[in-house]
């Protein structure tokens, strides 16, 4: 099945790469193999015509496309696997989750059978016959919070067009290091890193546009809660973003670097910093119209236990600085 979602151009960051290569970071949902197959036998096409093969070269503007019936790829190549999906809400269209941290999103190397999408097939196998399982978008591995996930292809569609449209509003909490003095808005573009593949950079001269609004919840003494609403949806966006203002998010294994430790800190709070394990990110809230009864929707979820306790360090070490 071809949808509009199948069509890509080609950024910057790709610019002079083989065929192969930058169709496996644009269609990360389908292994570089099963793509390499669709390029042999015409399925993927450059500017609308057939490359000659996988090895082509390709440059910053072209258009692929993949003709391809993607859609059947979830019933050959995926396995539903039974595991306590957390359901926030479900009816015939849509289910809203609260995933957790360690939760994969998809099946990739090293994670079979034990994916988010898995647990998804288990709960509703129909969903083998939907591209990506009905997912739309993506937390990472160790994010936690909402998420909508279509039941129907038609719900996936108008989904999809949603957040394109930018009317699927996201919130996030984050704990961040450094004291934010106030809110504002974070607006540059991202991309793969250049010499990095597995991460993502600001990029001043190419990328695609990612605009994050961000305001200040609660302050401590090193650190702060902000209150994160997306824009746009690219990959770690927050997370990218709060490196590039110099306030990585507390406990993140990527962009987070060391971490900050206030000066005579109780060792209590020394140990949850130096021990949060995966980056303190929480999608918060998430609010959308109905994609078939157009009916206003809004979903919050606190964040989960860990976040939850850090904060209270933070806040116990903060009032204690400053006194009766």
């Amino acid at each position: 099945m071809t949808t509009p979602e199948n069509t890509r151009i080609i950024p910057l960051t790709l610019d002079r790469t083989r065929l192969d290569q930058a169709a496996a970071e644009l269609y990360d949902d389908f292994s570089r193999s099963r793509l390499q197959r669709w390029i042999k036998d015409g399925k993927l096409t450059v500017n609308g015509e057939h490359p000659s093969s996988p090895r082509s070269t390709v440059y910053a503007g072209d258009t692929l496309r993949l003709e391809a019936d993607t859609a059947a790829v979830g019933g050959a190549e995926w396995v539903a696997t039974d595991m306590a999906l957390p359901v926030e809400f479900e009816d015939a269209h849509i289910l809203v989750l609260n995933k957790p941290h360690g939760l994969v999103m998809h099946p990739a190397a090293g994670h079979h059978d034990d994916t988010l999408l898995n647990g998804l097939l288990a709960h509703c196998p129909a969903l083998a016959e939907i591209p990506r399982a009905g997912i739309v978008h993506r937390l990472d591995r160790d994010t936690t919070g909402l998420l909508v996930v279509a039941k129907t292809l038609a719900a996936q569609n108008r989904l999809v067009q949603a957040i394109q449209d930018r009317d699927v509003k996201r919130e996030y909490l984050a704990v961040v290091n450094g004291v934010v003095v106030s809110g504002g808005t974070i607006e540059k573009s991202i991309g793969r890193h250049p010499r990095d593949r597995q991460r993502q950079a600001v990029l001043p001269n190419g990328g695609k546009p990612a605009v994050t609004h961000y305001r200040v919840r609660e302050r401590y003494r090193a650190h702060a809660l902000l209150h994160c609403i997306l824009e746009t949806g690219r990959t770690h966006q927050i997370r990218v973003h709060m490196q590039s203002i110099g306030h990585t998010i507390v406990g993140d294994p990527v962009y987070g670097g060391r971490p900050k430790l206030p000066k005579g800190a109780g060792q209590p709070l020394i140990d949850a910093l130096q021990g949060f394990g995966r980056q303190a990110l929480h999608a918060w809230r998430l609010s959308f119209d109905h994609p078939v009864t157009g009916q206003p929707l809004q979903f919050q979820a606190e964040p989960p236990e860990d976040m939850y306790a850090l904060c209270a360090l933070l806040l116990e070490d903060a009032v204690e600085y400053e006194g009766p």
